[in-house]
């Protein structure tokens, strides 16, 4: 197993040592510098202790348009061209605030302390066994009751930039996690259509990290029916199979003649409903792809196109994985924006991330942060349309 946590500063790509032995490599640019517009901001909403909570939006020369909260991090907005250059909000969500403080599917939020799942609520570290709450069934999920979607952040803008950082500091035994974790996620908009995501955390008592963006995406805008006709590539050849509780049993199988296999563009639900068990416990897709990496830094993940508007989406990553969601569990109970019920499939996920459990599974690549080290990584969402 490679002991190494690949990470992003500021736009260069360096690999650092998560453990001894790991050495630095020469810098790479990998994006051109961003300069934006000012970035706006105005009142969303109100905390129950009476904290106002603000929206943060970011636009480029394209006319593409992000918005965002310190609650949860949430993008609450994302609006992008068809190939008609007619713009529509592209993820799923709800017009207030109080509409998010009534509960909701993880819409547009960061993640954490560890994103994914973590088998029976519980892991061993150093000798020490910690536990955790069972919010998914007999399961851990997303950071637990009160997880890092859940919380308000610290947010500034980036001076320079089209870009918004939130910050918080997890304090030790914050769901049953070790360590004073203090993180950082920053969302930059860049006029190539680009919305970067930077992450960075630092701790004092070893811990597993594992953050992720959980935007539920419908490119053919938000409302706007299901996601089954989307074309769906996946830069992976294994998976991560899961038993009924959708943990991974530990192998890294095959997606060769399955319904997993995504390496060609494939409708998402042109295999939804095949009688494959992994697609039994899922219910669809809820699983984890072991990504094909060649060498460090960004690389890409998934792409997805929309035929009918030709909206497209890259998804490029340092991270080893990507959770592929698709919205099996909406059910029409939510309302969100403009009216629209959220109905089963009407939007999917694409979660970069570490493999689900890998605390508990020495086999996958580490999650554990140690202290004087730093996770930092990088994910890119990239719009575009289909010539």
């Amino acid at each position: 197993m490679k002991a190494c946590r690949f990470i992003m500063v500021v736009g260069v790509a360096i690999a650092l040592g998560m453990a001894a032995g790991c050495t630095a490599e020469a810098p790479q640019q990998t994006t051109a510098p961003v300069k934006g517009p000012d970035v706006t901001s105005q009142r969303f909403g109100t905390m129950p202790d009476g904290t106002p909570v603000e929206a943060y939006t970011l636009r480029n020369a394209g006319g593409m348009e992000v918005k965002a909260i310190g609650y949860g991090a949430i993008i609450t907005s994302l609006k992008v061209p068809d190939r008609s250059g007619n713009m529509a909000d592209v993820v799923l969500g709800f017009e207030n605030l109080d509409a998010y403080l009534k509960g909701h599917p993880y819409f547009g939020a960061i993640v954490g302390r560890y994103g994914n799942r973590i088998a029976k609520g519980e892991f061993t570290l150093d000798g020490q066994t910690y536990s955790l709450a069972k919010n998914n069934g007999p399961n851990h999920l997303h950071g637990g009751v009160t997880g890092f979607d859940k919380v308000l952040w610290t947010t500034a803008t980036v001076a320079g930039q089209n870009a918004v950082t939130f910050t918080r500091t997890s304090p030790d035994g914050e769901e049953g996690y070790p360590g004073n974790l203090s993180t950082k996620i920053t969302y930059t908009l860049t006029d190539r259509n680009e919305l970067i995501v930077d992450y960075h955390a630092t701790t004092d008592k070893a811990t597993p990290v594992n953050l992720t963006q959980h935007s539920y995406f419908n490119l053919a805008g938000d409302g706007a029916g299901d996601i089954l006709g989307h074309d769906v590539t996946i830069n992976a050849d294994r998976y991560t199979p899961v038993d009924d509780t959708l943990i991974p049993t530990g192998e890294l199988a095959s997606v060769e003649g399955t319904p997993f296999d995504f390496r060609k563009p494939t409708a998402i639900g042109a295999r939804i409903s095949a009688d494959h068990p992994q697609l039994k416990a899922g219910g669809g897709y809820d699983h984890n792809w072991v990504l094909n990496r060649s060498g460090d830094g960004l690389q890409l993940a998934a792409r997805v196109v929309e035929p009918k508007t030709g909206r497209t989406l890259e998804v490029s990553t340092e991270e080893p994985g990507v959770q592929f969601y698709t919205g099996n569990f909406l059910d029409g109970s939510l309302t969100g924006k403009g009216g629209h019920v959220y109905a089963h499939r009407t939007g999917f996920c694409l979660e970069t991330q570490h493999y689900p459990d890998s605390p508990n599974q020495p086999s996958f690549p580490s999650t554990i942060l140690r202290p004087g080290q730093e996770y930092k990584t990088r994910t890119v969402f990239t719009f575009g349309v289909a010539k």
